[in-house]
Order: C-alpha cells, then structure tokens, then sequence
C-alpha cells in the first residue's frame, strides 16, 4: 500500500500562477487563463487588479446557474487571445500535442493534474507486455477488444471510460497499447482524435456512447482488458439523454470493470474530482467491487502555485495485479 500526494512533474507548457477566492489562475503555454476553483479557499497571493491585468482569459460563471453547479458561463477575453490553441507534454514515456479550447462549462480540454496518471499508464502498458512476452505470450491473453466479432492481437488492450479528449488515451498509445476510448460527447471525441493525429499516434477505437451502457455489453460480449482507466464526472449525460449521477452509478461500474479486468496482470485507474470524496472511499469501493491487487496507491493529485500554496485537484485510486 502506497498512500500519497502526487504532483506532475512533465509540465513546461503549464504552471499554476496563483489560486485563491475560489478560483485559480493558469498559464497554459503561453496565454494566462483565470477560471473558477470550488477548492481554493483561501486568499488570493496577488491582488484582483494583477488577476485582471494577466489574464488573457478570465471566466465568469452565470448568476442565473440554470445547469448543475452552476458551472456555465462566458469568457472575457483579451485582445489577440484565440479560442483554441496547442501545448505539448513531453516526458521519457511521451510527447503529446493537446489541442485547447475555451468551452462554455469553464473547461479547456485537459485536466493537467492527470499527467501524473499518464506516466502511470505508460509505465503499466509497458509492464504488461514485458510480462506477456516473458510468458511467450506477445500481446497477452486479453488482446480480445477488438469489434464485436473481431479479435485483436500483438498488443495490449485498454479501455478509457468519460475518456474526454484523450489525454490518457495517448499516454497508453505511446507506451504502446491500443485503447478503446469511450466517451458520450461526440464532438470530444473528434477532439481527442484530433490530439492523437497531431501526437502521431494510432491503434485507437473511438466509441460514442455511455460508459455504463458500453461496459455492460463489453461483459455481454466476455471481453478482456489489461487496463482499465476510469475519470468519471460527478454528473454527465449519455448521448441518449441517459444520466450518470456518480454517488447512484459507480458501484455497478465498478462491478462491471472487475469482470473486464484481466484477472492476472491488469491494472486499473479511478479518478475522483467530486468534493467531499476521498481516496480511501475510491480505494474501498475499488476493493471490494473489482477484487485484490498486488499493488496499490492512493491519495490526491494537486499543483504547488508560484507562492507555494498546495492546491487539491481530485484523488486518485490506481492498482495492479501480477
């Protein structure tokens, strides 16, 4: 048992200025972006009037709500600031090229705190294969998740649920892996298929749809995968107007990823981002829903600002076999 904070250390094209009020202040490569931060409690380290003279784009959310939590709203922005731009994230393990955008919801298209699971990921694909092929197995038993109907071989599968625009997608593509992507947002997924074209990666099957529905018929179908990588939202819709509420639907997910899990060398990654949830509560549900591992860490995922304030970004759960 690993319990721990974990901080991505890969970043050049991100930095977390400063965070206070509520909200936090971002460089992501060269533009400053100023948005809402439900877990920033305390003060701000520069004064409002630096805030609104740094930012290039600074989000303020709608008073009259109208959606849950109250996440829409509109961004103001300075003069030559575009609505979509690229960064990159390069380490040993990858060298992504992630498309931005300015979204409605405070959003820009990556979670930047996940990088930290990304070299996970990488580190675990390429784990698996040395395993399989050390039993003279290249590709491993589970490389069955293809099409309906269609086996796949010679590599190691993973499937990425509320996938969102692919970042962990790639990272398991860079270590090798081919990932099944699933997401309920069709215009996402043609973001993250996007991302993974301008990284120079393939071997990815895009799938629109829930990520309850899907898993049930994965275990429907007897399929298999060495890595299962989970980032649900607190609360999403289907593209079928199906609704995933967290608190009512992780438990059946979660039984259904135990059954797709290859029960010898797979591993699997819970993120959490609502408040009040903890990873011990990941780690419990995880536990006694999808079965023992051989190893495990938890704990939270979070970025130092430039005055050295700690800001809590979500938690994470992640586990292994073999």
């Amino acid at each position: 048992m690993d319990v721990g904070l974990l901080i991505p250390e890969g970043w050049n094209d991100y930095e977390l200025v400063d965070c206070g009020g509520f909200e936090k202040l971002e460089r992501f490569g060269r533009y400053l972006v100023a948005r809402p931060e439900p877990q920033a409690v305390w003060d701000k380290s520069l004064g409002d009037k630096e805030w609104l003279r740094r930012a290039d784009a600074y989000f303020r959310r709608d008073p009259r709500g109208g959606d849950r939590g109250g996440e829409r709203g509109e961004w103001t922005l300075r003069d030559g600031m575009p609505q979509q731009w690229w960064i990159g994230y390069r380490s040993d393990a990858m060298d992504l090229k992630l498309r931005l955008g300015l979204t409605a919801f405070k959003h820009v298209g990556i979670f930047p705190e996940q990088a930290a699971n990304w070299e996970f990921i990488a580190g675990q694909v390429h784990r698996v294969a040395e395993t399989s092929a050390g039993n003279g197995n290249p590709g491993s038993a589970v490389a069955v998740a293809g099409r309906p109907g269609e086996n796949v071989s010679g590599a190691v599968q993973v499937l990425n649920l509320f996938a969102y625009t692919g970042g962990a997608t790639l990272a398991a593509g860079s270590a090798g892996a081919s990932v099944t992507h699933v997401d309920s947002v069709k215009p996402v997924v043609s973001w993250a298929r996007e991302n993974m074209e301008a990284s120079g990666l393939d071997g990815v099957r895009w799938i629109v749809d829930d990520a309850l529905k899907f898993a049930r018929r994965e275990v429907k179908r007897g399929r298999k995968y060495s890595g299962i990588i989970l980032d649900p939202p607190a609360y999403g819709r289907g593209p079928d107007g199906e609704k995933w509420i967290l608190e009512e639907n992780l438990n059946e997910l979660l039984r259904l990823c135990g059954e797709l899990l290859d029960p010898e060398h797979g591993f699997l990654v819970l993120n959490l981002y609502s408040m009040g949830l903890s990873a011990l509560l990941a780690r419990t549900a995880v536990r006694q829903l999808v079965g023992d591992f051989t190893g495990e860490q938890f704990g939270e995922l979070y970025f130092n600002d430039s005055f050295g304030k700690a800001l809590p970004l979500g938690v994470y759960y992640r586990c292994w076999r073999g």
